[in-house]
């Protein structure tokens, strides 16, 4: 499924009042009897068409009166009085750039106004986002309760288009419109990136979430493989979700758990989503380009990744089965890199505290010490064309050199789960004026929700303005806290914690394989002849990618034509011959996608459904999705749609 989230009842409830989000392949996902009655949707909206339309006063209080209008894409904010604008300043904000909103009223008890509030990220003029809470009084009503029921109308169709909820079309909107909030798992690498992972997700991950009303437990990893041991044991039906913030590696961990699992067919539709807080993050470059944004990097990328984590919607994820020269077998959702790429990206481990800049050093101490190694790459191509690539990516076809002739586990035990939000502190300064989730009968500990950022006290009041306190907005039934241990947790032996800047694997280390996932019917066993059908390249390589996702660094486009579902395995080559200024260039003209429109004749290409690997040099490093594994002859295939990845709404086409 592409597209936003959808509603469907809950089982254990009261089919009229608790709704839960789908997240499209879940393990809830499937049809129930009351959807299947459920009348067809209501065909899409205009972008244009005005939704709701009102005057509001401004809070601070300082004599501004605003006219807004909500449509599908945008909230429209006009100042009326004391001075009307005919262009005003910040009057246009994009849907794409709203976290979520609250209702909220004032503790003085002569006010019987309500008050609305709108969380958004704008660009900033030198491009980064910041942070602005819009609140507005509804003051229209003679008493508290029409303003309060007016306000909650307008953040309840705000809601709602945030999440790709279907509107009604009698125009009736209230709060049995919104479901229950999703149930996240956060999993968090605190020595992320350059240790700055878990500030990160207390300073703007956390608030986001909270202000988008997202229910969500947070788990801290203490080691390697500690994620990919934790998912083993989960409840998943416990979860609409589970979101890794980190590099791409912790991601790697909780795929390869879930199909380590001997439910692994229901385990591997649980919908995964990456917010980037690692020095490598490619995956989250492609998300970022999906929903529409620009090239980020750093905390904008970020920033830019919790919006679309916070509006909801997913799509399949194509993995690649990954057979090692042992017959162990692993899943990649990235690349499978050999040669300059994999030497540059565990090489550069050393630097890793220098965070997305240990690939730049890397890059240069690469390039000055180039090595090409004498291989074998066979592949079985496409059957279908890729997507149509951008204008001026023309893709360089791979000629049959050899076409060769065809010849006549158990289940892991399941680790216990460790440390949660439950005995975990969050250290966040409190405001002065503390928010919680609408609906939710207690807050996170040291945590205001939604919208209970470390600036959010400057938010709120001014000279002569009483404080704000929440209203209930989001229907939430009896006993669903915003954050609540769902799961029993069994407290294993204490880890000691890696220090900040050390990386968790060796270069020596091995991958784990994973028991599970499904048969690979396109390969024969390793070291067998290939099938008809496939072509074979031969000769001195200076580099071998295998890649999934259009990304292969956050800043590196290396197939813009790339979809995360396209049923396809990237291969670019690049052959003996090319000299150190070339390949730099290459990699420049990658940040932008346009590698294939230097003309460069050692650059090779093609898509492929499977591929075998069989490097003829006696050492060299292989890696899969930038982690080290055995060196030797592997090959792989591509299972499309196996996994779901929590992607946000498509956007435009940056």
């Amino acid at each position: 499924m592409n597209g936003p989230l959808r509603a469907t009842e809950k089982q254990d409830q009261k089919p009229d009042r608790e709704l839960t989000w789908s997240w499209g392949h879940g393990p809830r996902s499937a049809l129930r009897p009351a959807e299947a009655m459920a009348p067809p949707p209501l065909p899409p909206l205009a972008a244009s068409t005005p939704l709701l339309h009102g005057e509001f006063g401004s809070y601070p209080a300082r004599g501004s009166r605003f006219a807004l209008t909500l449509t599908p894409q945008a909230l429209h904010i006009q100042r009326l009085r004391p001075k009307p604008e005919a262009r005003p300043r910040g009057g246009l904000v994009s849907l794409a750039e709203v976290s979520g909103c609250s209702t909220l009223r004032s503790r003085s008890p002569s006010d019987s106004a309500a008050y609305f509030c709108v969380y958004t990220y704008p660009r900033g003029r030198r491009g980064g986002r910041r942070r602005d809470a819009r609140t507005f009084q509804v003051d229209g009503g003679a008493t508290y309760e029409e303003n309060r029921a007016e306000a909650q109308r307008w953040a309840a169709t705000l809601t709602c288009l945030l999440r790709g909820l279907p509107l009604p079309g009698d125009g009736e909107i209230n709060l049995e419109l919104l479901p229950r909030a999703p149930r996240l798992l956060l999993l968090v690498n605190p020595y992320g990136g350059r240790g700055l992972a878990w500030q990160w997700c207390k300073n703007h991950v956390l608030p986001m979430i909270a202000e988008a009303g997202l229910s969500f437990n947070l788990i801290q990893t203490e080691r390697q493989n500690h994620a990919r041991e934790l998912v083993q044991g989960l409840s998943l039906s416990e979860w609409d979700g589970i979101i890794t913030v980190s590099g791409d590696g912790l991601l790697y961990e909780v795929l390869n758990g879930l199909l380590d699992r001997p439910d692994w067919e229901e385990a591997v539709k649980t919908p995964v989503g990456v917010l980037p807080c690692g020095s490598g993050n490619a995956l989250a470059g492609a998300v970022n380009q999906h929903g529409g944004f620009q090239q980020a990097l750093g905390l904008d990328l970020l920033i830019n990744c919790s919006l679309l984590l916070c509006r909801g919607g997913d799509c399949p994820l194509d993995l690649l089965s990954v057979t090692l020269a042992s017959g162990a077998r692993c899943f990649s959702f990235l690349s499978v890199a050999w040669g300059f790429v994999s030497d540059v990206d565990i090489q550069s481990e050393r630097f890793r505290a220098l965070g997305s800049a240990r690939f730049t050093l890397g890059t240069v101490l690469g390039l000055a010490a180039l090595h090409t190694y004498r291989g074998r790459l066979s592949y079985l191509p496409a059957t279908v064309e890729p997507a149509s690539s951008p204008t001026g990516h023309g893709l360089p076809r791979a000629k049959s050199e050899l076409t060769l002739v065809p010849a006549p586990a158990p289940p892991m035990a399941h680790s216990p789960l460790h440390r949660s939000v439950s005995d975990l502190p969050l250290p966040l300064p409190q405001p002065q004026t503390a928010l919680t989730s609408p609906g939710s009968p207690e807050a996170m500990p040291s945590l205001a929700l939604n919208g209970g950022a470390p600036e959010l006290a400057g938010d709120w009041g001014g000279a002569g303005d009483a404080p704000l306190s929440p209203d209930p907005l989001l229907h939430s039934p009896p006993g669903t806290p915003k954050v609540t241990l769902l799961s029993p947790i069994t407290e294993g032996v204490p880890e000691v914690p890696l220090p900040i800047g050390q990386p968790a694997p060796t270069p020596d280390s091995p991958v784990a394989s994973s028991a599970g996932g499904p048969p690979d019917h396109l390969l024969p066993p390793l070291g067998s002849p290939l099938p008809p059908g496939w072509v074979t390249l031969e000769g001195d390589f200076v580099l071998m990618l295998a890649i999934s996702p259009s990304h292969l660094g956050a800043d590196l486009v290396a197939a813009p034509h790339a979809r995360f579902d396209d049923g396809l395995v990237h291969l670019f080559w690049v052959r003996s011959g090319i000299s150190r200024a070339a390949l730099l260039r290459l990699f420049l003209a990658m940040e932008r996608g346009n590698h294939f429109r230097l003309g460069c004749p050692q650059l090779g290409y093609a898509a492929a459904r499977a591929f075998r690997l069989e490097p003829l040099t006696p050492r060299g490093v292989l890696t899969v999705d930038g982690e080290q594994v055995e060196y030797g002859p592997l090959q792989a295939q591509v299972h499309p749609g196996l996994g779901t990845l929590l992607t946000g709404p498509p956007g435009r086409e940056p």
